[in-house]
């Protein structure tokens, strides 16, 4: 072992990657290097019991590869019970991209990433993610068929942000339904953080809902820009976590609901389009369960989007596509219900759902 290497297992005091507390049985890692476009990569096949494994891949400039390994483990395990709990025909994967999109994304790079996506021979496909556009997808799609989410002028089904926001607002009617007795959200209090492209889109719902909206995002550009289009409220506080509102929507990267943060909120439902919202799931979903804050399971309400790029794989028409997210409502309320009946919190109730179904298939691959 090098040295560093021999550091880093000291500190993590674990081994590599299968110690890893974010490592559940994944089925496959790759690590993808090119030196020449300066391609750091990571891919993370959770499980493909239902289907080939599907997610989008992220490129975000992370402060170590160790942050980017445990983000890739997270998300395409995520991914797995995203896709099953949609009752899609799919496994969970993701990819990670280490780098900055602004700066060093690049053709020769996407198309690069592309041909590592071909080398796993349709076991992953790729999609569009954080730091990812729908012409990224087409650059990726010169030099593998293996990806989802590219241009309507290719035959794909487009930008699939306007669905997965159509989700999460879905999800968040009936948590309102489930919470206060009524999903109509107008005057309901409700703070957006995170403005990208499927929170601007929650943004223009819960405006057209009639709730007070108020948004936050690092980029003080965007949240001018998105507070003057759509007439929202600009968080000035110093403390978003305590604000004064009956929703929290997660719109940016995950683990926002942690220990530094869960006692501050005084929101009574969360409900957001990020990923990996809880940092530590059983500890942080039974908190909220004690504080009598209803949680909307994350990979259940932001499922819009793979259901959006799945309608590639199996042709669905826009309006098929459409009836499916908004059955997210309709999943939600009765996720909510078996968590009460069971005295567990909804994440393990979401959890529990999309595990039976997947043991279901495994067990039938035996027969």
């Amino acid at each position: 072992m090098t040295a560093d290497l021999l550091k880093a297992n000291e500190l993590h005091k674990v081994d590599p990657v299968f110690g890893q507390v974010s490592f559940d049985g994944h089925e496959q890692v790759v690590f993808c290097h090119d030196k020449d476009t300066g391609l750091k990569a990571i891919i993370g096949v959770h499980n493909t019991v239902l289907g080939p494994a599907l997610g989008g891949t992220r490129m975000w400039n992370y402060t170590n590869e160790w942050e980017a390994l445990n983000d890739v483990l997270r998300l395409s395990r995520g991914m797995t019970y995203k896709n099953s709990i949609s009752g899609l025909n799919l496994g969970g994967g993701k990819a990670v991209i280490i780098g900055d999109a602004k700066t060093q994304k690049t053709p020769e790079l996407m198309r690069r990433f592309g041909q590592f996506v071909d080398s796993l021979s349709g076991k992953y496909i790729t999609a569009e993610d954080v730091g990812m556009e729908t012409k990224d997808m087409d650059t990726v799609n010169e030099v593998t068929k293996h990806v989802a989410g590219i241009s309507v002028e290719r035959g794909g089904s487009g930008n699939p942000s306007p669905v997965t926001a159509y989700g999460v607002f879905m999800g968040m009617k009936a948590a309102a339904k489930y919470k206060f007795g009524s999903d109509n959200l107008e005057g309901k209090k409700v703070l957006v953080q995170g403005i990208g492209h499927v929170g601007e889109v929650l943004v223009q719902h819960l405006t057209e809902s009639g709730a007070i909206v108020t948004i936050s995002d690092i980029n003080q550009d965007r949240v001018n820009q998105i507070g003057a289009k759509y007439g929202a409220k600009i968080f000035t506080g110093d403390d978003l976590y305590s604000a004064e509102v009956d929703i929290y929507a997660p719109c940016a990267l995950g683990a926002t609901i942690n220990d530094n943060t869960i006692d501050k909120i005084k929101a009574s439902i969360i409900a957001g389009a990020a990923n990996n919202q809880l940092a530590n799931e059983l500890v942080h979903g039974k908190l909220l369960k004690e504080k009598g804050i209803l949680y909307a399971p994350d990979f259940l309400i932001n499922a819009g989007g793979v259901i959006n790029v799945y309608s590639e794989l199996v042709k669905w028409t826009n309006a098929q596509v459409m009836e499916k997210t908004e059955n997210i409502y309709n999943t939600a309320l009765e996720i909510f219900k078996f968590a009460d009946d069971n005295n567990i919190t909804t994440h393990q109730a979401a959890f529990s759902v999309a595990q039976k179904r997947i043991d279901d298939a495994k067990n039938e691959l035996k027969k």
